[in-house]
């Protein structure tokens, strides 16, 4: 079973940042090197696996081993570019991983024997650099260059090949370390309990569990940055010249947008998922919008929520991520649920405003939340009695967190002073060289 740690890692020193900088933006220029000349084979209907040796062109910044592995990962896209075609996908080759002048991508991939990785009081990660680096930085022929590791990573096993890149938005380094571990280490849920999840438009994910608990992820600060930046990137689109479509400014644009919103609905599955985890749940039911979208949501609304969301990826994150806790992920249609008064059943003569529902009942509720326990009862016919719900959780976003607050949302100010209640999970290494 193949599972994927991430977790954040700081150099050292200054020094210690500077040489890993290099070693990033070297890997990027490897990969751009090479991507370059298999473009140029490809459009001229050359052999794309033709190309010059690499290789030993950087193996003094990035040592022999790590080079190969960004060739390799190359390789490794090429090939499933080709794959796709025989497919009949319409898909273009590998990209840039940007560029010397605009900025690279700062990324590189390291083999499985090549690094070490050590978790406890003194978690740290070891990985190797070039003879050049060693000499400019001053590290020993045998010395590796250790980085701090902040986090507690869940998975245990064999190790596959590390990816390190640098987040620019958190101006932050992360890892991803793949792990290989027996079936048998999956985890199992703790109860049968069921939950359902409503995904909005201003209020990013309302959830409602068997349990009687329910979490609402706020999302009107995330459209806002999304959108704020959607419109800078058709203002300078308007502003270039006649038969050209993009600028290296808009392509930055583009890569900082969508950095932004992987990183705000990684954090935002991760957080919900041990939330029910620890709630007992063994089934989570996601809305499919495919034809709510198209037939009941306005065009703003469709656009905000198919740009952002870019649903079919969200919900392969929550499956993946679900499977981690041996949770199952069915996708079900919500149709009339957001219009269904959750008191008497009414789906004509109800309103909504905003985060505002009411029924020709009397009832006044949350729409989100009310919508999410709907569809719970419409999959589960678990019936709540009146009371029996738990108080909502409510989470916003601060860029790195999704932290709690106190309030509960129906009853939250929408000017109510934002708080940050969120503490760190896990132990940053205190060592040194």
């Amino acid at each position: 079973m193949r599972r994927t740690n991430t977790f954040a890692v700081r150099p050292l020193t200054a020094d210690g940042e500077q040489l890993l900088r290099e070693l990033l933006d070297a890997s990027a220029s490897l990969w751009n090197q090479l991507n370059y000349e298999r473009r140029q084979n490809f459009f001229d209907g050359e052999s794309v696996w033709d190309t010059a040796d690499y290789r030993k062109q950087y193996v003094g910044v990035l040592g022999s081993a790590t080079a190969q592995q960004v060739i390799r990962k190359n390789s490794e896209a090429w090939r499933s570019f080709f794959a796709a075609r025989e497919d009949g996908e319409d898909t273009a080759p590998p990209g840039y991983w940007g560029n010397e002048e605009d900025g690279r991508e700062l990324q590189t991939y390291i083999r499985n024997d090549q690094y070490t990785l050590e978790i406890g009081e003194r978690s740290r990660l070891e990985i190797p650099v070039g003879r050049d680096l060693k000499d400019e930085y001053g590290l020993g022929y045998h010395e590796r260059l250790r980085l701090e590791v902040t986090g507690d990573p869940k998975w245990e096993g064999e190790h596959g090949r590390l990816e390190l890149y640098y987040d620019e938005v958190s101006d932050t380094f992360r890892a991803f370390h793949p792990v290989t571990v027996p079936d048998s280490r999956q985890d199992s849920p703790r109860a049968e309990e069921s939950a359902a999840l409503d995904v909005g438009a201003n209020n990013l994910v309302a959830c409602t569990t068997t349990t009687g608990q329910q979490y609402l992820y706020e999302g009107r600060d995330l459209f806002a940055d999304f959108r704020e930046t959607t419109e800078e990137i058709a203002r300078l689109q308007s502003k270039l010249r006649e038969g050209r479509y993009s600028s290296r400014r808009i392509r930055r644009l583009y890569r900082k947008r969508t950095r932004r919103r992987d990183h705000a609905q990684d954090a935002l599955v991760r957080d919900l998922m041990d939330r029910l985890y620890d709630e007992g749940v063994a089934t989570v039911y996601v809305g499919d919008l495919t034809d709510v979208l198209s037939d009941h949501w306005s065009a703003r609304v469709n656009e905000k929520t198919h740009q952002f969301w870019a649903y079919r990826s969200f919900v392969d994150r929550l499956a993946t991520t679900a499977e981690e806790f041996g949770i199952s992920v069915e996708v079900r249609s919500e149709a009339f649920t957001t219009a269904m008064c959750v008191a008497c059943g009414e789906r004509l003569e109800t309103k909504r405003r905003g985060d505002v529902f009411r029924c020709s009942c009397g009832y006044e509720g949350h729409a989100d939340l009310d919508a999410s326990r709907t569809f719970l009862k419409q999959e589960t016919d678990t019936a709540f009695e009146a009371g029996s719900m738990a108080r909502p959780v409510r989470l916003m976003w601060d860029d790195h967190d999704w932290s709690e607050r106190p309030h509960s949302p129906e009853r939250a100010s929408p000017n109510e002073e934002r708080t940050n209640q969120s503490t760190s999970n896990g132990k940053v290494a205190s060592v040194g060289r």
